[in-house]
């Protein structure tokens, strides 16, 4: 006879496994992504793009908070359906900014052989700075290397299971975007080609270029051409290769294929909606999906150097670190694909800003001290004193001839182009011509005129109705006399006028 213990016994047990079965049926898949680069500003905007939250979305109040303000961050996104009401899954987010050595033991273990079948690794790249996209990326290859020699045994054959997955992948999967079916004909498997896995990761890598509204900025301030464009793009679209990486470029203001691809390579469900389709023309919406690219079509776009450029980045992220706990990631080695890129596209900030909006052919003065400058005045003026006081035979021509040239030293020395006056079309290109003295800014054409006019007021005669004392053979005066004294005997002979007139009156009206 059985007590009621023992028969409500296989009652709980049927219990519990009704409720454990029912748990495992409602249990989510969960992705991760590990998101490397940006700052937390491009962090949070890759998590919008991906989530689709706009200022005007409808899932606004679905956004998760997003914490990555320092060392390792965290946030999470759920899969919706077509209908965006059912959640198909989960991605969860974690965000590093720094490719920093210590950041190693955040990451270790992230990388467990349950969670690396179902991670995607994503950096973000800046197009306000293209110039450091190589040593960025080399930096977080190898520190990410690093990372992965250190794993355990399991940890390392799940690697290798992850690449052989994705090596076998349909040359054709990421043109259409589609997750092959189960149970379905397999496609024809084409072999891989040059270049393509020669350096495997040990996971999926996505490459995203933020921020692709720069490049017209680029163009218009920089002064780049197609050609540095296309030598950005075949670049990475090579090294990226060797991993069989894919590449997007986004933009805040314009909508991309980001969700999709991002879904394709974690082999969760698009919508066919979002088609994936390659793109390598437009410059702002490039889009190149996992398994489609190669040296071939790399060619296309422009004559290129795929094997040199391919060998040369073998050899960037081919280093064996003197520390397993603080290796030097940015150790420099020859013949690298890193230095072959900063040659060609430099970092246009340390040259000068305004070298693009220049016009072709302008000409250029090198600006002096305000010092020199000043002191070259000064003696430009006591040559002309001593000019003066040596009498008819330092006329005023060689007043005018002194003034006159330090007019255009003034020009020349504050970095100022001296104009003539008969090339008009010198003066109508560049402008009214001007100088900072003392912090007053002075206009060099008003000022030679001035000069002009004091000096042809000190040649006219006397007799002439003009300012009297002053001689055609003296600018200072009459028999040397300085114009101080010219202007001084000008005024007392009117005061004596003006006496002389109105004695005059007063006799008159006696008579």
């Amino acid at each position: 006879m059985t007590t009621p213990a023992a028969a409500g016994a296989p009652e709980e047990d049927l219990w519990s496994s009704m409720l454990s079965n029912v748990a495992s049926s409602k249990r989510l898949p969960q992705k991760s992504i590990l998101v490397l680069g940006g700052g937390a500003d491009e962090q949070k905007e890759f998590v919008d793009a991906l989530g689709g939250f706009t200022s005007d979305s409808r899932k606004q109040n679905r956004r998760p908070p997003v914490a990555n303000e320092f060392a390792l961050g965290y946030t999470y996104l759920d899969v919706l359906d077509a209908e965006q009401e059912d959640v198909l899954a989960r991605l969860g987010l974690y965000l590093v900014s720094s490719p920093t050595p210590a950041f190693s033991p955040l990451l270790k273990p992230l990388f467990t052989p349950e969670l690396l079948s179902d991670t995607l690794i994503v950096l973000l790249l800046d197009w306000r700075t293209p110039w450091t996209w190589l040593r960025q990326t080399r930096r977080w290859i190898r520190l990410l290397r690093n990372i992965f020699s250190q794993l355990g045994d399991d940890s390392k054959e799940a690697l290798e299971e992850v690449m052989k997955a994705w090596e076998a992948r349909p040359r054709n999967f990421g043109e259409t975007g589609a997750v092959q079916v189960p149970g379905a004909a397999p496609e024809v498997q084409i072999p891989l080609g040059p270049g393509e896995f020669d350096e495997p990761l040990g996971l999926p890598l996505l490459v995203v270029c933020q921020n692709a509204d720069k490049i017209e900025i680029l163009e218009r301030e920089r002064g780049w051409k197609e050609e540095e464009f296309d030598f950005v793009l075949q670049f990475m679209r090579t090294i990226l290769l060797k991993h069989g990486a894919s590449l997007i470029y986004t933009s805040p203001s314009i909508p991309s294929s980001l969700q999709s691809l991002v879904y394709t390579c974690l082999s969760l469900p698009v919508s066919s909606k979002q088609t994936l389709r390659h793109n390598v023309i437009e410059r702002e919406r490039v889009l190149v999906p996992p398994s489609w690219d190669s040296w071939g079509k790399i060619r296309v776009l422009r004559d290129f150097d795929v094997e040199g450029v391919g060998s040369g980045w073998s050899v960037d992220i081919d280093f064996s670190p003197s520390s397993a706990t603080d290796p030097n990631l940015d150790a420099p080695v020859d013949g690298g694909a890193v230095e072959l890129f900063e040659e060609v596209i430099r970092d246009s900030r340390s040259e000068d800003q305004l070298a693009a909006l220049r016009p072709k052919g302008a000409i250029e003065m090198p600006p002096v001290d305000l010092q020199d400058f000043l002191g070259q005045q000064l003696e430009l003026l006591e040559t002309r004193k001593e000019d003066e006081k040596a009498g008819p035979g330092g006329g005023a021509g060689q007043g005018a001839s002194a003034g006159g040239v330090g007019l255009g030293g003034a020009r020349n020395a504050m970095g100022t182009v001296g104009l003539g006056e008969t090339d008009s079309r010198v003066r109508d290109h560049v402008g009214p011509v001007q100088f900072n003295v003392g912090g007053i800014q002075v206009d060099a054409d008003d000022m030679l005129r001035r000069i002009r006019d004091r000096d042809e007021a000190a040649t006219i005669d006397p007799a002439s109705g003009g300012v009297p004392g002053a001689s055609p053979t003296s600018p200072g005066g009459r028999d040397g006399q300085s114009q101080n004294e010219v202007l001084a005997q000008f005024f007392t002979s009117l005061i004596n006028k003006k006496g002389a007139g109105a004695k005059g009156g007063m006799g008159g009206s006696t008579k």
